[in-house]
């Protein structure tokens, strides 16, 4: 934030906290405004001007982190064009205007010029109207008309008539309930339907023949987040599994931390067999869960899977299903990209159902969780299994297919929940970005009596991850035991229609094909985990992947790779509450084979605890390496050191005196980012889309940026980096720097293209 000094005419200040304490004047406050973030036409300045076309809003107009200011409606262009009208029963003896701006206003009244204030503010301040420019005053209705630029730093705008003798209290701004609703959908999205929408199996390595899809259209209502019962009337319908604030989902609303989302639909059940189990793939953030009036769950955390056994409380026939919400998005909990305050790098909030929402019917004794844990080189692979429902004694059975032949079986010991198999040399394909071979296993739960309790379906792919040094003495990630090079984007999985819920399954398949033709090998998902879907397409394409834990809470000073770092001071039960969510994120994605690290923090977003989480991290997960702070503050944890830099990718080796980074491997962890507007193909026109660097003249020059990012990538390579990961796949809302733009309708660079330039990192 900048801290200059401020020019401005013929004002008196005061601090807030002084004017908010003095007694209220009788004058009204009117925070509604019209406004234009481009310019208007002549004579916008006029009362009788035809405003009727601008868009509405509650002031204050700024960003969040402007020192003083008390936002009502983002803006975050570089001019912004205001009009309200307010009425006066009298006019005050000392008028002025109470007025916070950042930077350059003009102030009009009744088509008058009353202020020119050059400069900014940082807190609201009393301007009083000069003798000769009072005569603009009328009784009844008045129009204030206000123009505001700014060039750099923090920015706002809020003005009001006062009287100077008796400033008023100005109330808490209004939120608007609406987030910024962009018009920009993509293919797949516009075929989306309440039939159609993710009937796909969920599960891919654990699989039944018994489901039931729940989504599509259900009742919502949103109340005081101190209600508990059931809402008895309900707002209109919302399609599942699409968030309440995404144009699929259809109702576009933004939900305060102060409020509950309620969702209601009914579902049929007939012959329900031995146990039914309702499963969310996620929900934002906090939920309870009622099947015909009883209370069947509760589950708190957004971005994973959970299973609740509603066996007890279901009947023969027609049943309601009722889910209750509650989503503050910001302080400690996790939430990734998401902010109330959507601009720069932070995106729409996400509440509610965001994945899908089925019911699976299962045995008495039932398969719950398989894990698969690999061993390349002696080609072996663990099974292990979780069971629910009923307690008995039971053995494990495993075959394990290559296409139509069965190439090893295995059979554990009653009572024991895993067990090994053997896949003999001859039938031994190892699993690779070159060839990503899948193994089918069939699962069986056979009873002491000889009789299959259940019986799943799933795959495994065989492979090692690794690391060694090269015979220059740098880290090197290694795959089955030999050297690869990591090479992806930065991949935020956020849609224009969907926002984290990609539209379809052929939207998300989409983008890893993508990049997989334009020659990346590797993926680092950022801040988000996906559908388990998404895992299962990386996995049959041959597609490595970081995965990255959802971030939240308080930042420490962020100190990149400097000595002598800090950690965040973080509360143990919200400590406690990040790991639960950490666990349940590797507990869920350790089976798929494209996983090869695991990345606990980003930069210093709630970076706490660092050597804790990191040591617990490689201790849960010994068969991957764990880069613990991509671009954050470094502690000796893990196996990674990973710097960031924007533009163009440079490392800081320096850093690294007294051999610090020595046992690491040094990977560019971001860079690039570099932006190109596509008309046309923008999340919203009228903000300040951008990229880093700046944006370049034309697409010749974008493509040239590139090239150089990629050319000193490339150098640093032969330096020991070993891994690079640019920014990004795809355009975010106001970010412009994707390889696609947000809609995926525009292509940068073409995929063959860039997959020729890529191949000098592999030479």
């Amino acid at each position: 934030m900048r801290h200059r000094s401020r020019i401005a005419l013929l004002s008196l200040t005061l601090p807030l906290a002084a004017l908010l304490a003095m007694p209220a004047h009788s004058q009204e406050i009117v925070d509604s405004w019209r406004y234009l973030l481009r310019r208007p036409a002549d004579g916008w300045r006029r009362a009788d001007f035809d405003d009727s076309d601008w868009l509405q809003g509650n002031g204050g107009f700024g960003m969040f982190d402007t020192p003083g200011a008390r936002v009502g409606t983002t803006w975050a262009t570089n001019s912004i064009w205001l009009r309200k009208t307010f009425p006066l029963s009298s006019i005050p003896a000392k008028p002025a205007l109470f007025i916070h701006h950042d930077e350059d206003a003009e102030v009009f009244i009744n088509g008058q010029n009353v202020a020119t204030l050059k400069g900014f503010s940082t807190k609201y301040e009393i301007v009083p109207i000069p003798d000769d420019k009072r005569g603009a005053l009328r009784t009844g209705d008045n129009v204030m008309a206000v123009h505001c630029r700014q060039t750099g730093g923090g920015q706002f705008i809020d003005v009001h008539l006062i009287d100077s003798e008796n400033p008023p209290t100005l109330p808490a701004p209004k939120r608007s309930t609406k987030p910024f609703q962009s018009e920009l959908i993509t293919t797949w999205g516009e075929s989306v339907t309440a039939e159609n929408a993710w009937t796909e199996y969920p599960r891919p390595q654990l699989r039944r023949p018994q489901w039931q899809c729940l989504n599509g259209h259900w009742d919502y209502a949103v109340t005081a987040e101190e209600q508990t019962e059931t809402p008895d009337q309900w707002s209109g319908k919302i399609l599942v599994p699409f968030c309440l604030e995404s144009r699929l989902g259809g109702v576009q609303r933004l939900l305060a931390g102060n409020e509950a989302l309620w969702y209601r639909r009914t579902f049929r059940v007939e012959s329900p067999g031995e146990r039914l189990l309702l499963n969310f793939e996620a929900v934002d953030y906090r939920c309870e869960v009622r099947v015909n009036g009883k209370l069947v769950g509760r589950h708190q955390g957004g971005n994973t899977p959970f299973a609740l056994d509603i066996t007890a409380a279901v009947r023969d026939g027609d049943n309601e299903l009722v889910v209750r919400v509650e989503d503050e998005t910001e302080e400690f909990q996790l939430r990734g990209k998401q902010t109330l305050n959507a601009r720069g790098i932070w995106y729409t909030q996400v509440s509610g159902i965001w994945q899908t929402v089925w019911l699976e019917s299962a045995p008495a004794t039932y398969i719950a969780d398989v894990t698969l844990l690999p061993r390349a080189q002696s080609g072996q692979l663990e099974v292990a299994i979780e069971t629910g429902g009923a307690e008995q004694t039971a053995t494990l059975e495993v075959a394990v297919r290559s296409g139509d032949t069965v190439v090893a079986r295995g059979v554990g010991k009653p009572g024991e929940s895993k067990l090994t198999v053997i896949i003999p040399e001859q039938h031994r394909k190892l699993w690779s970005p070159n060839s990503p071979h899948l193994y089918d296993l069939d699962i069986r739960l056979v009873g002491a009596d000889g009789k299959p309790l259940d019986a799943i379906e799933s795959y495994a792919g065989l492979r090692d991850v690794g690391k060694v040094k090269d015979a220059d003495g740098h880290w090197r990630f290694t795959l089955n035991g030999k050297p690869h090079f990591h090479w992806g984007p930065l991949d935020q999985g956020w849609w224009p229609d969907g926002l984290l819920t990609p539209p379809s399954d052929e939207a998300m398949l989409f983008d890893i094909q993508w990049l997989k033709q334009a020659g990346f090998n590797m993926i680092r998902k950022h801040i988000k985990v996906e559908p388990r879907r998404y895992y299962y397409h990386c996995d049959r394409l041959g597609m490595m992947l970081w995965q990255d834990h959802v971030s939240g809470g308080p930042n420490p000073p962020w100190t990149r790779l400097a000595p002598d770092p800090r950690d965040a001071d973080w509360p143990d039960d919200h400590h406690q509450q990040f790991m639960v969510e950490l666990e349940r994120m590797i507990d869920e994605l350790e089976s798929h084979p494209s996983i090869v690290v695991w990345v606990p923090f980003n930069e210093a977003w709630g970076q706490h605890r660092t050597v804790e989480v990191g040591q617990w991290t490689s201790r849960r997960d010994p068969s991957r390496l764990v880069n613990v702070a991509s671009g954050g503050n470094f502690w000796p944890a893990g196996d990674v050191v990973d710097a960031h830099a924007y533009p163009h990718p440079s490392f800081p080796f320096q850093r690294g005196e007294g051999g610090r980074f020595d046992n690491y491997i040094k990977v560019m962890g971001e860079f690039g980012g570099h932006g190109l507007p596509v008309d046309g193909h923008l999340w919203d026109l009228n903000r300040r889309n951008w990229g880093y660097g700046g944006l370049p003249k034309d697409k010749a020059e974008y493509r040239e940026r590139y090239l150089t990012s990629l050319r000193m990538l490339n150098e640093l390579r032969a330096q020991g980096i070993a891994a690079g990961v640019y920014t990004q796949t795809t355009d975010v809302e106001g970010e412009i720097n994707g390889l696609m733009t947000y809609d995926r309708k525009v292509i940068k660079i073409p995929a063959e293209e860039l997959a020729k330039l890529h191949r000098v990192l592999f030479e």
